[in-house]
């Protein structure tokens, strides 16, 4: 999971260098998330029902060889469009990543345990963000950002060769699955809907937070990224903590509560612009409120997936959050540009608002719909 999406947190980490080294502008670097999660949102469908035909192990190995290539080929760009491309590659792994994982933890491990081990398994994203804020910035203030990328890229191929000789073999290929509607039903569509909103906003604040911190608030590039890397360690004891406590009958409401604290994390981002170190209280609080509901997500969809559909439920959920990471980054980064960052942050809290919104309803609607089911 941690390789899956580091793209996304290395772009943002180290986002005061490439726009001053490649000469990009916020726009630009907004682009970036959009065609990387653009692409992840198309090819999830068709990635959910690959990995329910061929088995986790071989997506996981396929998933580690491209995102290596993706990320070699982001050190190597001279500019907007050889980066772009190598984004848009990178979608590839993200849309692997959810069903793949969930598939394998349906497969091996007893219910009991399945919500603490996914919150582990979604915490290697937050993983992800501590290492691209913290050692491979540091990295790259000595050898360069390329340098810190090719070493990402490097790691992401040598843990291909681990899942080749560590996970289990796969069952013998499937053949082609029934046909079935790609589009999201019932609960599914609820939590792609809230998954939407809430990606809108976690994505605006992965691509633009350190360089909120370089731009307005006077902080260096590494000091900027060590607040990725804040938010990395937040949201994997968020994410841990409170996939735990989903269980069935409270989980439903998990969704609701994380994003209504969500928008008091942008809300302190916006008061950051007065109160310089609320930008830290706010990294935290995005970590353990924001990112951590995807993660439920990820745990309410494996409690109502239709068997044998794991892999295209998990895809179209995931769907729907990079279409927010899509979407997002693009509208605030034209703020960002402007220099209208307080603007940008109440963005970011209405659409962790709206997500609420989405949440709760759908919570109260599963709540009436098991007191009414005749005995």
């Amino acid at each position: 999971m941690a390789f899956s999406m580091l793209q996304l947190f290395l772009l943002g980490a180290l986002g005061p260098r490439l726009v001053d080294e490649l000469g990009i502008s916020p726009t630009v670097l907004g682009l970036t998330t959009t065609i990387g999660f653009g692409t992840a949102a198309v090819l999830s469908p068709v990635g959910g029902r690959i990995v329910d035909r061929v088995g986790p192990r071989r997506s996981l190995v396929a998933l580690l060889l491209v995102s290596a290539a993706a990320l070699a080929l982001i050190g190597a760009a001279h500019g907007a469009g050889s980066l772009l491309g190598a984004v848009a590659l990178g979608g590839l792994p993200q849309a692997l990543a959810n069903p793949a994982t969930n598939k394998a933890i349906l497969a091996v491990v007893v219910p009991a345990r399945r919500g603490s081990v996914t919150g582990m398994k979604q915490s290697g994203v937050q993983l992800g963000a501590f290492a691209a804020g913290l050692p491979l910035a540091a990295l790259a203030s000595g050898v360069g950002w390329r340098g810190a990328v090719w070493a990402a890229s490097g790691t992401a191929a040598a843990m291909a060769v681990w899942a080749i000789r560590a996970l289990p073999a796969d069952p013998p290929a499937k053949g082609a699955p029934p046909r079935s509607s790609w589009v999201p039903r019932g609960a599914i569509a609820w939590l792609a809907g809230f998954s939407l909103l809430l990606g809108c906003g976690i994505a605006s604040v992965n691509t633009y937070l350190a360089l909120f911190g370089a731009q307005e608030l006077g902080m260096s590039p590494s000091a900027a990224g060590a607040l990725v890397a804040v938010l990395g360690v937040a949201g994997i004891a968020g994410r841990v903590g409170w996939s735990k406590a989903a269980r069935p009958g409270r989980a439903e409401w998990l969704p609701g509560w994380l994003a209504a604290g969500a928008v008091g994390s942008a809300l302190l981002l916006a008061g950051a612009l007065v109160v310089h170190p609320l930008a830290w209280a706010a990294a935290v609080a995005v970590g353990v409120f924001a990112v951590s509901g995807n993660a439920v997500s990820m745990v309410l969809v494996m409690q109502r997936a239709a068997s044998g559909r794991a892999g295209q439920e998990s895809a179209l959920v995931s769907a729907g959050f990079f279409a927010g990471f899509a979407i997002g980054p693009p509208v605030f980064g034209v703020l960002a540009e402007a220099g209208h960052y307080g603007s940008g942050w109440l963005l970011v809290a209405a659409e962790f608002a709206a997500a609420c919104t989405v949440a709760f309803i759908w919570a109260v609607r599963e709540r009436r719909q098991r007191t009414t089911v005749p005995a």
